[in-house]
């Protein structure tokens, strides 16, 4: 099995929302697990690399059509088939994107030892924003629309891993460097200029060393190809 990293560092606040919140106290709650650690489930993940892929094929069904076929076999065996079961007909298995590994394991041992609560953790990686509605005509906020949401930092890393079945051809690489380049934005409030992120490709996990990104190495025939049309 073959396995690359994908490195996210926020650029801005995110919100990874969980579709709900906590009455009294939060309207948007953000993903955490059960020590209070955000994170981005794989699932989310893998359709917001996805939709990437799916933007980059229709511009090239626009200006380079005859390119299409051939980096549409790529997309399948990357995202599987619309409508299909994921672990059917995957090659990539995309897993959660989470905080770094040792952080992950000190604050496990310190919630679990009592020395700090779920809470705590949340808190700490984490600020509550409240916003209104803004009227279009006024421009004076909106009545009984005050929304408090609850955003990640930014500056906060992520790695996610991505696991192939089989070893992944060289151009169903280079596209997913593709869409890795591509994907700039995640979560809610996209549109109000959160969730920025700067996305990577690694051989390594992360750590003291995990060596060169790759995106632009696994990118590049992809480039040449789009290039000579």
């Amino acid at each position: 099995m073959k396995t690359y990293w994908l490195q996210l560092e926020l650029l801005s606040d995110a919100t990874f929302g969980r579709g709900d919140g906590v009455a009294g106290v939060v309207d948007a709650e953000v993903q955490h697990d059960e020590y209070g650690l955000p994170y981005l489930g794989g699932k989310t993940l893998k359709g917001l690399l996805g939709a990437e892929c799916a933007e980059i094929l229709h511009a090239l069904d626009q200006a380079a059509p005859e390119q299409k076929p051939r980096w549409q076999e790529s997309a399948r065996r990357l995202f599987g088939y619309p409508g299909s079961d994921e672990a059917s007909y995957a090659d990539m298995h995309v897993g959660a994107a989470q905080l770094p590994e040792d952080l992950r394991a000190a604050v496990a041992n310190q919630v679990r030892g009592g020395k700090l609560s779920r809470e705590e953790v949340l808190s700490s990686l984490t600020v509550l924003r409240r916003q209104t509605a803004m009227d279009p005509g006024s421009g004076a906020p909106q009545k009984e629309t005050l929304r408090t949401v609850r955003v990640i930092l930014r500056e906060t890393p992520f790695a996610a891993r991505l696991d192939f079945a089989a070893e992944p051809k060289a151009d169903d690489l280079a596209l997913l460097a593709a869409c890795v380049k591509a994907f700039r934005r995640a979560g809610t409030e996209r549109n109000r200029g959160r969730g920025a992120l700067q996305a990577r490709l690694f051989e390594q996990p992360p750590g003291d060393d995990p060596g060169q990104a790759v995106t632009e190495t696994l990118f590049d025939p992809f480039r040449k190809a789009v290039l000579k049309t």
